[in-house]
């Protein structure tokens, strides 16, 4: 009989793929019901939580949101506003007032700063007749600047609420979870370590969840805070620009 010729390469090298295919395969058959047996987690808390602690973890969930939408929404209105300051030169290359506020855009508020300003110049002679011209004008551009003002601080008090509570809100659910979970083991009757780490662990998590809520909005609060006083320093400067150009106008 002729030997028997061995396997090629190709033979070998396909069953050993066969064999480690069919072992992960094995192996991931195992995970969903190791993770099914994990009575531990996130999904655990909030299945073996009470009315209390759901609260608490509704509120650091609505915390975040807010703070998210906060945090973006102060990112496009200072990106809209950097676009409208580079569009403020056209006031003053138009050869009158007029012309250069006409020429920026009707939601800007630069426009809305030079338009009030030459209003109260209109104005002076009937409203402010007794009231010296700088003074007036110079408190007219005040008024629409604060306002400016106003409105890019809005929203940076909830920011700094939630950077300064959360993590105290996250703490309080972490100690009403403990509590439970002391009191479940006390009324069970076992303290060993695994009936204690499971439910104290996760108590825990409630605090880093108040910590993942809090650290994005004190960050946010920072950031925001810093690009709006770039900002306002821009807007001040075209008031007093405004303000010079005012005053040197011919009629009044």
């Amino acid at each position: 009989m002729p030997p028997l010729s061995r396997p090629s390469i190709g033979a070998r090298s396909l069953a050993t793929g066969l064999v480690l295919l069919f072992s992960s395969a094995a192996v991931l058959a195992q995970v969903p019901d190791a993770a099914a047996a994990n009575p531990y987690g996130v999904r655990a808390l909030w299945e073996g939580s009470d009315a209390v602690a759901k609260g608490t973890l509704l509120i650091l969930a609505l915390m975040s949101l807010g703070s998210w939408y906060v945090i973006l929404g102060k990112l496009i209105e200072q990106a809209r506003l950097r676009h409208h300051a580079r569009a403020r030169a056209r006031l003053w290359s138009a050869s009158q007032v007029n012309e250069g506020i006409a020429a920026l855009p009707a939601a800007s508020p630069f426009r809305y700063i030079a338009e009030t300003g030459l209003g109260s110049v209109e104005k002076h002679g009937a409203v402010g007749a007794h009231i010296d011209f700088n003074d007036w004008l110079a408190l007219s551009i005040q008024q629409p600047i604060e306002h400016v003002q106003n409105r890019l601080q809005g929203g940076l008090a909830f920011l700094a609420t939630v950077g300064s509570t959360a993590p105290f809100v996250g703490l309080f659910g972490t100690v009403w979870g403990i509590y439970h979970a002391l009191t479940a083991i006390g009324l069970s009757g076992q303290a060993s370590i695994d009936k204690v780490a499971g439910p104290v662990g996760e108590a825990l998590i409630m605090t880093a969840i108040g910590l993942g809520v809090a650290v994005p909005a004190v960050l946010g609060y920072n950031w925001l805070v810093r690009r709006n006083k770039g900002a306002l320093d821009g807007i001040r400067a075209f008031g007093s620009t405004l303000h010079s150009a005012l005053l040197a106008m011919p009629a009044r």
